[in-house]
């Protein structure tokens, strides 16, 4: 009895000092993916008013769960609270950021703390999650007719990416100086080989999308120094953009960086301003539904001192899947071409293997803490039944963290067209958008498509010329 009751204590306490806001049935005993399955399926059929009421309200905390839905409330066209959510997650990363360092508690250095899994820990989201937060942000404002809090979103998008790169290398260093601490070695070599560097490095890492759209706003306000710096990031990043590598030329021939210029036109072609009885529409093209991250078990070998063994861990993973094909989108009868912006899997594959390390060696570290707390509650008999019911325990509570922002698009696209003022239309996904385009002007038409559905508006960006 003595021993059951030592069991259960030992259960009872892991649970209290890893207690926190993300405590609950289903991060015990399943992942993310798995509990958000039906709303990735839904949303990916373009079904949004379904996915809207799949929508938790306190599965991943606050900042992971108003990403979610901040993005449906978008694609529903509920712009008031679309903004009202991502504002919530806005606060909620403020303050995780006003920290001055992540907790040891934080980084489940204790071995009570260890003995469930990572789902419970408070969500850190990736620099590129950060960056699409204040697009969208920003793109929130836009639609409100709000250009100065856009451009207020694309600025910190800047600095919270940068933030977010200084605090991965920071929880990589915490980490190993936990694994030193403990003794602990697991084997990461078996491990990385199956995560590999996702190629396109800058396209990877840097969002092509945001610069693009950074670069558009500060042309539109006219501060064409910060409009020409973020055209040379976006240029850096996609280099075979039409529509990027247009806006750069038009910028450098404007400020008179003549020795630019004629790099860029020799690469590029002639520079060209938009003639005064002629109009510019420029469409951002979301495509699809990110991936989700899935769950697979893998025996690792793992040293402590002269203590050696294999153990079960539960990390995540990417499929390789299929990319979607969409219909193409036509203005005024005529089909428009688009230029790939950025690849959000990519982005997201790319960040995961960065994480690897880390993650490798908190399951090592959590594993390790399991089979103590195994041996303590069971010690003096290891035949008794509670041997049994921790390993079955350890077992169930193994979730991988697949933790993500599972709404994104999968890719985004943009394109552009001369035309001739007045009454213009979109035709995408048996939709029909009109919108008006004056004289010497430029329109932005921003659409979002999953399935066979699209979330379509446009702007009026004024004098781009």
């Amino acid at each position: 009895m003595h021993k059951r009751v030592r069991l259960v204590a030992a259960i009872m306490s892991s649970l209290v000092l890893s207690a926190c806001a993300n405590l609950s049935v289903g991060n015990l005993f399943s992942h993310y993916s798995a509990q958000n399955s039906e709303l990735h399926q839904a949303l990916t059929a373009g079904r949004y008013e379904q996915a809207q009421e799949l929508l938790s309200d306190s599965m991943a905390g606050d900042i992971l769960d108003n990403f979610e839905k901040g993005r449906i409330y978008l694609l529903n066209q509920q712009y008031s609270e679309s903004l009202s959510a991502f504002e919530l997650s806005d606060d909620a990363v403020r303050r995780q950021q006003d920290q001055a360092t992540v907790s040891v508690s934080e980084t489940a250095m204790s071995i009570s703390a260890l003995a469930v899994n990572d789902n419970l820990k408070t969500y850190q989201p990736a620099d590129y999650e950060l960056g699409f937060l204040h697009l969208y942000l920003g793109l929130n404002y836009l639609s409100d007719n709000d250009l100065e809090g856009a451009l207020v979103e694309m600025r910190r998008a800047n600095q919270v990416q940068e933030q977010a790169r200084k605090d991965r290398v920071r929880e990589l260093e915490s980490v190993q100086q936990q694994v030193q601490a403990q003794g602990v070695a697991p084997s990461l070599g078996s491990v990385l080989a199956n995560y590999p560097d996702a190629g396109e490095t800058l396209q990877a890492i840097q969002n092509g999308y945001l610069l693009y759209l950074s670069a558009l706003l500060y042309e539109a306000d006219n501060d064409l120094n910060s409009a020409y710096v973020d055209y040379r990031r976006a240029l850096a990043v996609i280099p075979d953009n039409l529509q990027v590598s247009d806006g750069t030329k038009r910028v450098a021939k404007r400020l008179a960086m003549t020795e630019d210029l004629a790099k860029l036109e020799q690469r590029y072609g002639n520079a060209s301003y938009l003639a005064s009885d002629k109009g510019r529409v420029v469409v951002l093209d979301e495509r699809g539904v990110v991936e989700a991250m899935k769950g697979w078990n893998l025996t690792l070998p793992i040293s402590r001192g002269s203590n050696y063994g294999l153990y079960s861990v539960a990390l995540p993973y990417y499929a390789n899947g299929s990319t979607p094909q969409f219909s193409s989108v036509s203005l005024n009868g005529n089909r428009i071409e688009g230029n790939l912006l950025t690849d959000v899997n990519l982005m997201a594959k790319q960040n995961l293997t960065e994480r690897m390390p880390s993650i490798v060696i908190r399951q090592a570290l959590r594993v390790w803490a399991k089979e103590e707390l195994r041996r303590e509650a069971t010690k003096n008999n290891p035949d008794d039944i509670g041997n049994a019911l921790f390993n079955v325990w350890n077992t169930l509570t193994e979730q991988p963290d697949t933790r993500s922002w599972l709404t994104l698009p999968g890719e985004i696209y943009s394109a552009s067209a001369i035309v001739e003022p007045g009454e213009q239309s979109i035709q995408v996904e048996g939709q029909n958008h009109k919108f008006m385009v004056e004289p010497g002007r430029t329109t932005l038409v921003w659409l979002s498509r999953q399935g066979n559905n699209a979330t379509i508006w446009h702007k009026q960006l004024g004098n781009i010329r």
